[in-house]
């Protein structure tokens, strides 16, 4: 019983934890979408606010430099980053942030050009 009571508020715990962080929610192009022409530039919608610290474009696994995040240092749930044409390709953008509640954060998401 008493294992019972503890492994319950444990899992409870684990989801009010992980509801508490802010993931991305939405990305623009969609991960792992194939798009025909190069877009000028990505969406990140977060479900929560969050500051990202750095985000960077990885290239068909050989390129790579980190997107400039310009004036946007405010806890926000949406950023529109400048993309950067390096060809067709699958490129994979990598980000790091700081959710509001001051837990870092990290993810991927990815698309290919054709």
């Amino acid at each position: 019983m008493m294992k019972s009571i503890l492994l319950a508020g444990l899992v409870a715990s684990w989801a009010t934890s992980a509801l508490a962080h802010s993931p991305l929610d939405s990305t623009t192009p969609a991960n792992e979408a194939v798009v025909t022409q190069m877009p000028t530039e990505v969406l990140l919608d977060f479900k929560g606010d969050i500051r990202l610290a750095r985000v960077s474009i990885i290239h068909a696994d050989t390129h790579s430099m980190d997107m400039d995040l310009g004036e946007q240092t405010a806890f926000t749930q949406e950023f529109t980053l400048p993309m950067h044409d390096m060809g067709p390709g699958e490129y994979v953008i990598e980000w790091r942030g700081l959710g509001d509640d001051g837990h870092a954060m990290n993810g991927t998401f990815s698309f290919v050009v054709k």
